[in-house]
């Protein structure tokens, strides 16, 4: 008995020494450190902050040191301050169609892409130039390719697809580029390609996200660089003489495909 009551006086001493603080009285530690003991053990909040936003600061002007910093240009900064222009010859069947809808073409180009355009009636052209507000320095080449693609045939709505994105480009081809053939042949393959009532024509463009022209023996092509691609070969097929039928059944397994891919 004697021996287990020195052993919990040892331990019951070992508790008093490892106790930090005294805990008589209400209060504990704050009583404590009303008296003045313990603050300097204490850190300040306020300094702490201080000390890591100063830390941070030295690492970002570190970072900034090893590497350079170049700020941003404009187009007119790039070229030395002139001004570059370019001219798109306008065929004559397309002129009324570009007056009846010029401001829906001058609206784009001059408010999105800071350029000035006129249509130049004289010259039959439309002329388009950078200035000092232009920023982006594809703005003129961009603006170029939705004109010519307007007057390719495309509906405005499509070709302003050109001025917004950037992976879309215009592919142009002969029939007889595929198969040399004249006459009769010539204008059945193009119906072949166009369909009653343009069924074909839609039904490719909808499965492969592009916007085909039947422009005479010309088909005029917009869209992405792969579905350019499929649009294509669909067309190859019915110039060479495939079944409208066979075609759809390869377009419905590629709209498929493209569907699970996004």
């Amino acid at each position: 008995e004697k021996d287990t009551e020195s052993v919990a006086a040892r331990r019951a001493g070992r508790r008093e020494v490892s106790k930090p603080y005294s805990t008589e009285g209400a209060g504990g530690v704050a009583a404590m450190l009303e008296h003045g003991d313990g603050s300097e053990y204490m850190v300040d909040t306020a300094e702490l902050e201080a000390r890591t936003a100063a830390d941070r600061d030295v690492e970002v002007v570190e970072q900034d040191a090893s590497r350079p910093s170049f700020g941003e240009i404009t187009a007119s900064e790039i070229n030395g301050g002139k001004i570059e222009y370019r001219r798109v010859a306008v065929p004559a069947h397309r002129f009324t169609p570009l007056k009846e809808h010029w401001l829906e073409i001058y609206e784009p180009i001059v408010k999105h892409m800071k350029l000035q355009v006129r249509m130049n009636l004289k010259m039959k052209s439309v002329e388009l130039r950078t200035s000092e507000h232009t920023q982006e320095v594809s703005a003129l080449q961009k603006s170029c390719d939705f004109v010519k693609a307007f007057l390719m045939g495309f509906e405005v709505q499509d070709a302003v697809a050109l001025l917004r994105l950037d992976d879309l480009y215009v592919d142009t081809f002969e029939v007889k580029d595929v198969k040399p053939l004249h006459g009769d042949h010539l204008s059945r393959a193009i119906g072949r390609i166009a369909g009653k009532a343009g069924k074909t024509k839609y039904a490719i463009e909808n499965a492969t996200r592009t916007r085909i022209v039947l422009a005479d023996s010309k088909i005029h092509l917009l869209g992405s660089f792969a579905n350019i691609k499929i649009a294509r070969d669909a067309i190859c097929d019915l110039i060479l003489g495939s079944a409208p039928g066979k075609v759809y059944t390869k377009l419905r397994t590629i709209a498929s495909r493209l569907k699970e891919r996004f």
